[in-house]
């Protein structure tokens, strides 16, 4: 199993909003890119997908740029998953009239797996662990 790198920039980029969700304050593409090392432009269209998802929402203008749509503990790196990604987790051995039975039963137990796991996991966690690591943010 692997996922793309625009999965890793998506889930950096939320996870860097959840450290900024209590200021309140919309975050710029710019910001997000210089900081997380993820190019501005593909960043930009990351974020319209994670808008069209409803786990970032935006605002025009001077004090415009992005923010979570929700808490940071109402969102999971499933939800983010899904939104870029599609299923967290597929095979083409889960749907296969060809695969025997038990290979199927076998993909499928593994698919949930891995869905409970990236369900489990919110950004809000994954903030608090951050912040405690002792990284330097934003100077």
């Amino acid at each position: 199993m692997k996922f793309s790198v625009k999965s890793d920039y998506a889930a950096r980029a939320v996870l860097w909003l959840a450290q900024h969700h209590a200021e309140g304050q919309t975050r710029t593409v710019d910001e997000m890119a210089s900081s997380e090392g993820i190019p501005p432009n593909f960043l930009a269209q990351i974020l319209i997908e994670l808008k069209s998802g409803r786990i970032v929402k935006s605002r025009r203008g001077n004090e415009g740029g992005y923010l979570l749509a929700r808490p940071p503990d109402k969102i999971t790196l499933g939800d983010v998953l899904r939104c870029v990604e599609g299923d967290v987790f597929d095979a083409p051995g889960l749907n296969s009239r060809q695969n025997p039975p038990e290979l199927r039963e076998a993909w499928g137990r593994l698919r949930e797996v891995v869905t409970q796991t990236a369900n489990s996991i919110t950004f809000a966690d994954l903030a608090e662990q951050r912040a405690g690591s002792g990284r330097m943010y934003d100077i």
